[in-house]
C-alpha cells in the first residue's frame, strides 16, 4: 500500500509524484519515499492538521523503507522560513547550503561540494543554465516543490550522478488530492538593510472529473536584498613585484623588504622563495542591491481510470531575472606601477609552519585606486515537460517516463571604471582590510576625490547559455512466488537514455565615449559626471560595515550615458563552445525478503551499466603565421567515450519491534561538469593567467559503504545514527598545465600595460584517491511521550560529522582539506503545535571549509556560519492562516580568511528578513 499524508491547511506526500504545485501549505515531515519507478496510485489518504502529526506518519514510512534517504515535503517548505529551493532543503538530515550575499544557492550533502551532488526534478536531469552538475537553487522558489528525496544509499534503478547523494525533487498531480481545492497566499518581505518590502504571491487549483484531473498553478515573487560587503582583500605573493628583475620597482622591493622587515631575498627570480612572502593583493568597500523577479507555472494532466493505470503530462515553466549592482571603492596594491615604499608591520610567525612572511601593514608608491560601477542582469527561462506511465496488474509493474529539461541564460555585465593612481597605505584589520593615505605627500583621500579619477572605460561582455537535456526510462518489475527460491520476492529490468547539451556564446566590448567608435571620455574626471552618494545608490542609508561613505556614478547614468543607438555587445566567435553527452544505462536488481533466526531481514541488490559518449566542439587559438602578432580562432572537437558497472546493495534487518538494523554499499560516479569538458579559454588578466577547458576528463569515481540504527520512540519519535565512508578517486582540480610567453596585457583605457607571460589552469582529474568518512545522527522527540505538560513542543534534529584522508594540494604543499569539504553540519528545530498555533525556531550551521586556492598555493577558508531562522503560524479559520517568519534574524555575517582568521578576506553584511502573510483555502 502506498500512503500519501494530506493536511486539512497543510500535508505530507510520501509516494514520489511529478510536477511541482508551485503553491502548497506547510508544515514538515522528514520521510523516506520510494522513488519515481516504484510510484503507484494511492490506497489510502490519512488526514492530518498538523506538523506533529505529519512527522509521526512520515517516521513510520521511514521505518519500512529499504536503504539510506530521506526527505522534506510540501508540508514543510511554504511555512518554514526560507527564500528559495535551497533553503528548504537544508532541514533535512546531512544537507546544507552555500550562500551568495545571504541567499541559499547551492546544495550540499554530508560537507561534501556542491558538484558532488545530482539533482533531478520527476526523474529528469535539471537544467539550470549552469553547465556544471551542481545545480542553482536560486532560480527556483520554494513553492515549486511538493516533495525532495535525498538518497544518500543508491539503487541499480537509480540514475547515477551523486557521490554525495541525489536529490531527486518531485511535484503534485490532481489525483493527489482528495477532490476539488483552490490555495492561494499572499506575502511581504521586508529586508533589514534595504528597508524594501517585497511582494509574493502564489496560487493553485486541482481538480477531478471522473478518471480525468487537471491541476494549474502559478507562483510570482520578488525580492530586493541590500548586501554590504569589505572584501576582496587576497593573499598576492612578492613575485608579483620581484620578478621585475631588471626593472626599478623589483629592486626597490628588494631593498625595502630588507629594510624594513630583515627579509632578504636570495633570488628574485626564484619564485619558491618569492612566492612565500605575502602582501594584499586589493581592498574593495562595496555595496551590493539585488533584485530578483521570480515567477512559474506548473500544469498537470492525468488520466487515472483504475488504481492500476496513470498516464500523466506535466509542464513546468517559469522565468529567473535578477539585476545586481555593485558599487565598489577598491584599492589595487598589486598595481603593475607600484612596488612597496615602507612595511610598518609585518608577521614572520602566525604561518611560519608553512614557510609564509607576510606583510600586515604597507604603504605603496603608485596604488591603483578604483571607483568601480558594476551591472550584471541574469534572465534565466527554464522549462520542463515530461509525461509519465503507471501500470500494474497483479504481480507486475511498469513504468515510463519521457521528457524535455531546458534552461537558456543570458548574462549582461557592464564595469564603469574610474582609476587614479597614488601612493597609498593598505592593511588588515579584524574584520578585513582598510586602504588611508600615507605619510607620502602625493597620497590622497581615496573616497573623497572625484577630481582625481579619470575615467578608464566602460566594459561589457554578453554570454548566452542554452542547457537542454532528453531523458527517456522504461522498468519493469515482476513480483514472485518460487516454491524452490521463496526469499526471492520480486525483480526489476530497466532501461534509460538521456542526451545532456551545452552551447554558450561569449563577447565583450570597451566602450570609451557616447558612440561607436568614439573615444570622447578617455581621461575624463570622474566629477564631470553626475555623482551619487553610496547611501542613495542603494536603498536603506549608509553603508553597515564600516563608518566611510563614498560618492560614485550609478549604474542607470552609465547605461543611458555609453549604450548608445545601436550599442551592441558582438559575440567573439574564438568563445564559442558546444559539448553534447549521451548516456545508455541498463540495469537489474533483486529484492529479497527472509528470517535470519528471528530477524526479518529485507535485501535489494543489482547493477548499473553505463555507457557514455561525449562530443566537445570549440576554438583554439592560433598564433598568427609569419611571426605577425595576434591569434586567429580555429575549429577543433573532440570525441570520447567510457562505460562503468556500478553495482549497489542495501539491507534492512528488524532487530526488535522498533530497533532497526541498515547496511548498504555501492559503487557511484559523478560526471565532469560540461563547462570542463569544453574547448575555451577564459583570461584573468590581473591574474596573469588563462584558463582552458578539458575534453579528456574522466568521471570521479566513489566506492562507498554506511551501516545505521534507528530507534522508534512511538508517537513520531525517532533516534538514528549511522556511519558511512566513501573512497573518492579521479577528483576534478584545477591544474597548472603550461604557459603562454609574450601576452600584451593591455590596461582599460587601451594603452599597453606590459608584455608577460601567462599560467595556463585546466581541469584535470587528480591521481590518486581520498577517503572520507562520517557519521550522522538524527533526533525526533516529541516531548509529550515522555512528560504530559509537554504535549505539542517536540526537536528535529541531525548532526553530520566528516573526517577526510586529503591534505597537501597547494602547489606550495601546504596541508588542507579538499576544497568545499566541511566537517561539521548540523540542523535544530524546535517546534510547538496545535490545532490553532503552530510555532518553530532552527538554526542551521555550517562548519568551516576551503572556498578556493588563490594562485593555486593558498587555502581561502569560508568561516563556519549559523543562522537562527523562525516561523509561527495562526489557523483564523479552517481555511484562513496568517503567518509570520523571520530569517536570519540575528543578522549574522558571512566571513572568510586566508590560512588563519588574523587574515581575513570578507566580512558581509546581509540583513534580516521578516516575512507575513496570508494563506487562504477556497
Amino acid at each position: 500500500m502506498k500512503n500519501r499524508i494530506l493536511g486539512t491547511t497543510a500535508f505530507a506526500l510520501v509516494a514520489a509524484s511529478p510536477f511541482a504545485a508551485l503553491a502548497q501549505s506547510a508544515d514538515q515531515a522528514v520521510v523516506t519515499a520510494p522513488s519515481a519507478a516504484e510510484a503507484t496510485e494511492i490506497d489510502e489518504i490519512i488526514v492530518t492538521g498538523s506538523y506533529r502529526r505529519s512527522l509521526e506518519e512520515a517516521v513510520d514510512i521511514k521505518r519500512k523503507t529499504v536503504g539510506f534517504s530521506d526527505s522534506i515535503v510540501a508540508t514543510d517548505v511554504a511555512n518554514f522560513p526560507e527564500q528559495n529551493l535551497a533553503e528548504a532543503l537544508q532541514r533535512i538530515p546531512g544537507v546544507t547550503i552555500e550562500r551568495n550575499k545571504g541567499l541559499g544557492q547551492r546544495v550540499n550533502v554530508r560537507g561534501l561540494p556542491s558538484e558532488f551532488t545530482f539533482v533531478s526534478i520527476n526523474g529528469l536531469a535539471t537544467a539550470s543554465g549552469s553547465g556544471g552538475r551542481d545545480v542553482e537553487f536560486d532560480i527556483f522558489a520554494s513553492e515549486i516543490i511538493q516533495q525532495v528525496t535525498v538518497q544518500k544509499s543508491p539503487r541499480a534503478a537509480d540514475e547515477e550522478g551523486g557521490i554525495a547523494g541525489s536529490v531527486n525533487i518531485s511535484t503534485a498531480r490532481p489525483f493527489d488530492y482528495a477532490g476539488r481545492r483552490v490555495v492561494g497566499s499572499v506575502e511581504g518581505a521586508y529586508n533589514s538593510i534595504s528597508e524594501k518590502t517585497d511582494p509574493k504571491l502564489s496560487f493553485l487549483a486541482s481538480d477531478t472529473w471522473g478518471d480525468l484531473g487537471a491541476l494549474v498553478s502559478f507562483s510570482t515573487a520578488r525580492r530586493t536584498n541590500r548586501t554590504d560587503s569589505n572584501s576582496g582583500i587576497n593573499f598576492r605573493p612578492m613575485t608579483r613585484f620581484l620578478a621585475n628583475s631588471t626593472g626599478a620597482r623589483g629592486a626597490q622591493a628588494m631593498a625595502v623588504l630588507a629594510r624594513d622587515a630583515g627579509v632578504v631575498v636570495q633570488n628574485r627570480a626564484n619564485t619558491a622563495e618569492t612566492d612565500r612572502i605575502i602582501f594584499q593583493d586589493k581592498v574593495g568597500d562595496r555595496a551590493y542591491l539585488n533584485t530578483q523577479d521570480q515567477w512559474g507555472g506548473a500544469l498537470s494532466l492525468q488520466y487515472r481510470p483504475s488504481s492500476n493505470f496513470s498516464l500523466a503530462f506535466d509542464a513546468l515553466i517559469g522565468r529567473y531575472e535578477t539585476t545586481e549592482d555593485e558599487y565598489d571603492a577598491a584599492a589595487y596594491s598589486a598595481s603593475s606601477r607600484s612596488t612597496l615604499e615602507t612595511i610598518h608591520e609585518y608577521d614572520k610567525t602566525t604561518l611560519a609552519d608553512s614557510g609564509l612572511i607576510v606583510l600586515r601593514d604597507v604603504s605603496y608608491t603608485l596604488t591603483q585606486h578604483e571607483m568601480l560601477s558594476k551591472e550584471r542582469i541574469n534572465e534565466t527561462d527554464y522549462r520542463q515537460f515530461g509525461t509519465e506511465l503507471n501500470w500494474s496488474g497483479d504481480s507486475w509493474k511498469l513504468h515510463a517516463l519521457a521528457g524535455y529539461s531546458g534552461a537558456e541564460k543570458t548574462l549582461d555585465y557592464a564595469n564603469l571604471k574610474h582609476t587614479v593612481y597614488a601612493p597609498s597605505r593598505t592593511r588588515w584589520t579584524a574584520q578585513g582590510g582598510e586602504t588611508i593615505k600615507s605619510a607620502n605627500p602625493a597620497s590622497i583621500d581615496m573616497y573623497n576625490s572625484p577630481s582625481s579619477y579619470l575615467f578608464e572605460g566602460y566594459e561589457t561582455s554578453l554570454e548566452q547559455i542554452s542547457d537542454d537535456k532528453y531523458a527517456a526510462q522504461i522498468d519493469f518489475t515482476k513480483d514472485l512466488n518460487l516454491d524452490f527460491f521463496p526469499a526471492l520476492t520480486s525483480v526489476q529490468v530497466g532501461a534509460r537514455y538521456t542526451d545532456k547539451s551545452k552551447e554558450r556564446q561569449y563577447g565583450s566590448l570597451n566602450i570609451q565615449g557616447t558612440g561607436a567608435g568614439k573615444v570622447d571620455y578617455l581621461g575624463r574626471p570622474m566629477s564631470q559626471s553626475e555623482l551619487t552618494a553610496v547611501s542613495d545608490l542603494v536603498p536603506g542609508g549608509a553603508y553597515s560595515v564600516r563608518d566611510l561613505t563614498w560618492s560614485q556614478v550609478s549604474n542607470d547614468y552609465a547605461r543611458r550615458t555609453f549604450r548608445y543607438d545601436g550599442f551592441y555587445t558582438p559575440f567573439n566567435v574564438g568563445d564559442y563552445y558546444e559539448v553534447s553527452e549521451e548516456v545508455v544505462s541498463l540495469y537489474a536488481m533483486a529484492d529479497l525478503n527472509f528470517d535470519l533466526g528471528a530477524v526479518p531481514v529485507a535485501v535489494n541488490g543489482g547493477a548499473r551499466y553505463v555507457d557514455t559518449s561525449i562530443t566537445s566542439s570549440g576554438y583554439h587559438q592560433i598564433q598568427n603565421p609569419n611571426g605577425s602578432t595576434g591569434y586567429t580562432p580555429e575549429p577543433v572537437s573532440s570525441d570520447g567515450s567510457y562505460d562503468k558497472v556500478l553495482p549497489s546493495l542495501n539491507i534492512t534487518a528488524d532487530l526488535t519491534d522498533s530497533l532497526i538494523f541498515r547496511a548498504a554499499a555501492s559503487e557511484t560516479l559523478i560526471r565532469p561538469a560540461l563547462t570542463d569538458l569544453a574547448y575555451k579559454r577564459t583570461a584573468s588578466w590581473n591574474s596573469f593567467r588563462f584558463t582552458d577547458g578539458n575534453p579528456n576528463l574522466k568521471p570521479t569515481y566513489a566506492k562507498q559503504w554506511e551501516v545505521g540504527l534507528e530507534q522508534y520512540l512511538g508517537d513520531g519519535g525517532l533516534l538514528a545514527v549511522s556511519y558511512f565512508w566513501k573512497e573518492i578517486e579521479g577528483v576534478v582540480r584545477q591544474a597548472l598545465t603550461g604557459t603562454v610567453p609574450n601576452v600584451t596585457k593591455y590596461n582599460a583605457n587601451g594603452s599597453i600595460d606590459g608584455v608577460y607571460t601567462f599560467d595556463v589552469y585546466q581541469p584535470i582529474n587528480e591521481p590518486g584517491s581520498y577517503e572520507v568518512s562520517g557519521v550522522e545522527l538524527v533526533a525526533v522527540v516529541p516531548f509529550g511521550q515522555f512528560y504530559a505538560p509537554l504535549e505539542g513542543f517536540g526537536i528535529n534534529a541531525n548532526y553530520t560529522v566528516l573526517d577526510s584522508s586529503l591534505t597537501s594540494t597547494t602547489k606550495l604543499g601546504i596541508s588542507m582539506p579538499p576544497v568545499g569539504l566541511a566537517d561539521n553540519t548540523y540542523n535544530f528545530t524546535l517546534y510547538y503545535d496545535n490545532s490553532k498555533f503552530q510555532a518553530r525556531a532552527s538554526y542551521n550551521f555550517k562548519d568551516k571549509y576551503v572556498e578556493g586556492i588563490g594562485y593555486e598555493m593558498y587555502p581561502i577558508w569560508r568561516e563556519g556560519y549559523g543562522q537562527i531562522d523562525l516561523s509561527a503560524s495562526y489557523n483564523v479559520t479552517d481555511s484562513l492562516q496568517i503567518n509570520l517568519e523571520g530569517i536570519n534574524v540575528t543578522d549574522e555575517a558571512t566571513k572568510g580568511y586566508t590560512m588563519d582568521p588574523s587574515f581575513p578576506t570578507m566580512y558581509e553584511l546581509s540583513g534580516r528578513r521578516i516575512n507575513l502573510g496570508l494563506r487562504m483555502e477556497f
